[in-house]
C-alpha cells in the first residue's frame, strides 16, 4: 500500500475522536440522535482545527445505519461506502478552484437527484469564502430552499467575507484552536501507536510552532519521524523547524538588555551561518519577548505560559531587568520586521535594521524611539553614571568672587532700576484677569499643536504635565511623580522661554510659566519677584562662599 501521510492516516472517524472541539461534537450529536438536523452548517475556524474532519464524520453520522449516541457505527453499508468511496452520496467541492457561477449551477442541477444509498446527499464545500458574488448568488437560492434530501456544510477560515443572506441561512459552529496540552497528548498517542519513541520536550516544541492546528503538528512530526528513525530528539525538532534553543534566545535577550549592540550582531551572524530561518527565529524572539511582558504584569505564568518550571524562573529573572515599556516597544519593532521579513530576499537585514533601531534609538526618529531617549537619560541621571561638567561654571564662579566687591557697589542702582523696569513691565502687559485656569486647560491641546509643528521634543516632555494654576500672570504646570526629569527639562532658560513665548503669542498677553511636581505649589508674586531681581543681577549660577 503507498504511503499515507501521518495527518490522513489519523484523521478521526468519530466525533469522540475530533479534538479539543467539544463545544461542536456535542451540539452535532444531540442534534441526530433527536433528529433535528438542519440543513446547511457553517464551520469556521483557523487551519488545522477540524473543520472537515468533523464535517466527514457528521455526513457518515446522519446516513449511518447504526449510530451509537450520535456517532456513526462505521461497520455499516453506508458507513463503509463511503469510506471507500464507492457511494457517492457524500460530494467534497474545492470552492477554491471552483469559484464560478457555472461551477454552482451545475451543482444546482446534481443536487434535485436523491441519495442512492444514504438518507442524505451531503455537499461540503470547502474554503467557501473564495466563491465569486456571482456564485454566492446562485446558491442562495438553493440554500433557501433545498430538497428534503440535501445537505450543506459549508467550511471557511474567514467567515467575515460571506454575505449576511449566507451566514443567516446556516447554522455557524466556531472552531477553536487546539491547546498545546491536547496537541501533545494527541502526538504521544500516535506515537506509541506508531512504535516511534519521542521526547516530550520535543512534542511541546512541535506544538508550540503548530499555532493550534493539529495538522500541521502532525506534518512537522511526519517530517521528524523521516528524519530521526523512530526516534525524535529536540534536537532533531530544533533542526527540522530550523529554529534555536532556549539559551540562545536567553543570550540575545540579554545582549538587547544590556544595549550590546556589537554582540547581538554577532549572534545574528551566528544565526545565519547555521543556516537557521531569520524569519522563525524573529517569531521565536517575539514570543520570548511577549513572555517576559506576561512575567512583567502578571504572578500566575504558569497559567499563560507553557514552559517548564526552571524556565519560568530565568524569566522572571530577565523581566527583573528590564521595563514593560522597552518590552513593548521591542515587540511592536520585531513585529514589524517580521512582516517585511516574509517577502524580503534580504531577512537578515531586516533583523539588523531592527535590533539597531532597538539598540540605538537615536537613529528611531519614531515617537517611541524620542520615549526610549528620554527614559534611558532618566536612568542614567538616577545612577549617576551623567557627569556635569564644571569648567565654564567654575570660571564664573571665579569671576564673581573677583569682581564681588564691584557689584555691591552697585547693586543698589541696579536693583532700584530693573524693579522699575519690571514695574512698568507688569503694568502695561498684566491683563492674565481675561482669562482663567479653566480656559487655559480646554485651549492646552491647541498649545502642544502649535509647540509640536516646531519642537517636538518639548511637546514630548509637555505631554506629561498638565495646567493646574494660573495667578498673577504666572502659569504653573504640574508633573506626577517619576516624571522630574521633563520638569526639570522644561525648566531649562532656553525651553522655558520657547513656551513662555508660544504661550504669550497664543493669549495675546505676557504670560510666565513655572513648573513644578504633583503636590508643590508655585511660589508667590511676590517671591518670584525676587526671585526674577537677583537672577537678572547676579545671573543664573548658584554661587556658595564658605568662610
Amino acid at each position: 500500500m503507498a504511503y499515507q501521510a501521518i495527518y490522513r492516516k489519523f484523521r478521526p472517524k468519530t466525533f469522540d475522536e475530533v479534538l479539543g472541539q467539544e463545544h461542536v461534537t456535542t451540539i452535532l450529536k444531540n442534534q441526530i440522535t433527536s433528529d433535528n438536523i438542519a440543513h446547511a452548517y457553517l464551520f469556521s475556524g483557523t487551519r488545522g482545527t477540524g473543520k472537515t474532519s468533523t464535517a466527514k464524520v457528521f455526513a457518515r453520522a446522519v446516513n449511518c445505519l447504526n449510530n451509537s449516541d450520535g456517532n456513526p457505527c462505521n461497520q455499516c453499508e453506508v458507513c463503509k461506502g463511503i469510506l471507500n468511496d464507492s457511494i457517492m452520496d457524500i460530494v467534497e467541492m474545492d470552492a477554491a478552484s471552483n469559484n464560478s457561477v457555472d461551477d454552482i449551477r451545475e451543482l444546482r442541477e446534481k443536487v434535485k437527484y436523491p441519495p442512492s444509498k444514504g438518507r442524505f446527499k451531503v455537499y461540503i464545500i470547502d474554503e467557501v469564502h473564495m466563491l465569486s458574488k456571482g456564485a454566492f448568488n446562485a446558491l442562495l437560492k438553493t440554500l433557501e430552499e433545498p430538497p428534503e434530501h440535501l445537505l450543506f456544510i459549508l467550511a471557511t477560515t474567514e467567515p467575515q467575507r460571506l454575505p449576511a443572506t449566507i451566514l443567516s441561512r446556516c447554522q455557524r459552529f466556531d472552531f477553536k484552536r487546539i491547546t498545546i496540552d491536547n496537541i501533545v497528548k494527541n502526538m504521544m498517542e500516535i506515537c506509541d501507536e506508531l512504535g516511534i519513541e519521542a521526547e516530550e520536550r520535543a512534542l511541546r516544541l512541535i506544538a508550540r510552532n503548530s499555532d493550534g492546528a493539529m495538522r500541521d503538528a502532525l506534518s512537522i512530526l511526519d517530517q521528524c519521524v523521516s528524519f530521526s528513525d523512530k526516534k525524535i530528539t529536540y534536537e532533531y525538532v530544533l533542526s527540522i523547524l530550523g529554529t534555536v534553543n532556549n539559551d540562545f534566545i536567553f543570550d540575545i535577550t540579554n545582549s538587547i538588555i544590556e544595549k550590546d549592540l556589537d554582540k547581538t550582531l554577532q549572534l545574528i551572524d551566528t544565526i545565519v551561518e547555521n543556516g537557521k530561518d531569520i524569519t522563525q527565529f524573529i517569531k521565536d524572539l517575539i514570543t520570548h519577548f511577549r513572555n517576559l511582558m506576561i512575567a512583567k504584569s502578571s504572578d500566575k505564568l504558569e497559567n499563560i505560559i507553557d514552559l517548564s518550571e526552571e524556565l519560568l524562573e530565568e524569566i522572571k529573572e530577565q523581566a527583573t531587568r528590564i521595563n514593560l515599556s522597552s518590552i513593548i516597544r521591542t515587540i511592536n519593532i520585531l513585529s514589524e520586521a517580521e512582516n517585511k521579513s516574509k517577502w524580503s530576499s534580504q531577512p537578515r537585514i531586516i533583523l539588523e535594521v531592527a535590533i539597531i533601531k532597538l539598540l540605538k534609538p537615536s537613529s528611531d526618529l519614531s515617537v517611541e524611539g524620542l520615549i526610549e531617549r528620554i527614559n534611558q537619560l532618566e536612568e542614567k541621571l538616577k545612577g549617576g553614571t551623567i557627569s556635569v561638567v564644571k569648567t565654564k561654571k567654575e570660571a564664573k564662579v571665579e569671576k564673581s568672587k573677583d569682581n564681588y566687591q564691584k557689584q555691591t557697589i552697585n547693586i543698589e542702582e541696579k536693583a532700584k532700576e530693573k524693579i522699575e523696569t519690571k514695574t512698568k513691565k507688569d503694568s502695561s502687559n498684566n491683563t492674565s484677569g481675561n482669562i482663567d485656569i479653566n480656559k487655559v486647560s480646554k485651549s492646552w491641546p491647541d498649545i502642544l499643536k502649535r509647540i509640536k509643528k516646531d519642537r517636538i521634543s518639548i511637546h514630548a516632555l509637555l505631554m506629561e504635565g498638565k495646567p493646574t494654576s494660573l495667578e498673577n500672570g504666572i502659569l504653573t504646570i504640574s508633573f506626577d511623580e517619576g516624571f522630574g526629569f521633563h520638569k526639570d527639562a522644561v525648566e531649562k532658560k532656553g525651553n522655558r522661554e520657547y513656551i513662555e513665548k508660544v504661550i504669550s503669542d497664543y493669549y495675546g498677553i505676557e504670560l510666565k510659566i513655572k513648573p513644578v511636581m504633583a503636590g508643590e505649589t508655585a511660589p508667590s508674586e511676590k517671591d518670584q519677584d525676587i526671585v526674577n531681581q537677583v537672577i537678572d543681577i547676579f545671573g543664573e549660577d548658584i554661587v556658595e562662599i564658605e568662610e
